[in-house]
């Protein structure tokens, strides 16, 4: 598995991404199209293709911060979901970056939800925080209750959370 970064919106795997991007996640978990371009000239953020025997099988958008990793958005594209492949993607990160944190649905939500949250923990990841809310990600959209998982245990999620709203959602 290799994982290739991707350094501008004008790279061809981007149309694909961008058109999945906005297939699978929610609308209001969604940057639009403006915003989505912005991350490549964020210094924060690590954009990168996912390729499994020559293929690309799906991309992840990190955010490294301070003293760990926001995975912002992670997905396997439909056609090779449920071949174990996440797990793969999460350990490599795992590996690479100890201190991970990302953002969840509540496991109450929906079945998809309870699989997602169940997928996460079997991959060594905690609830570190069931009151985090995701700002509103512009006009139109709602700001969203989450759960924030780990795959270690933060000195301070206050602080932690915070510097997710200053750099993320600022």
């Amino acid at each position: 598995m290799e994982f290739l970064p991707i350094t501008s919106a004008e790279d061809h795997r981007i149309k694909d991404i961008y058109t999945s991007y906005t297939t699978t996640f929610p609308p209001d978990e969604q940057r639009d199209k403006e915003q989505f371009e912005g991350l490549f000239s964020n210094p924060h953020v690590k954009f990168m293709s996912v390729i499994h025997e020559s293929e690309a099988i799906g991309y992840l958008i990190l955010w490294e911060l301070s003293t760990f990793v926001f995975v912002e958005h992670f997905e396997v594209f439909e056609a090779f979901r449920s071949k174990k492949l996440g797990s793969h993607i999460i350990n490599h990160i795992s590996e690479n970056y100890p201190g991970v944190i990302l953002e969840i649905e509540p496991s109450d939500l929906s079945e998809d939800a309870a699989r997602r949250y169940s997928f996460y923990q079997r991959n060594n990841f905690s609830l570190i925080d069931d009151t985090h809310i995701q700002p509103s990600y512009g006009e139109g959209k709602k700001s969203l209750n989450l759960w924030l998982l780990a795959n270690y245990t933060p000195e301070n999620v206050e602080e932690a959370k915070k510097e997710i709203y200053n750099i993320i959602y600022h």
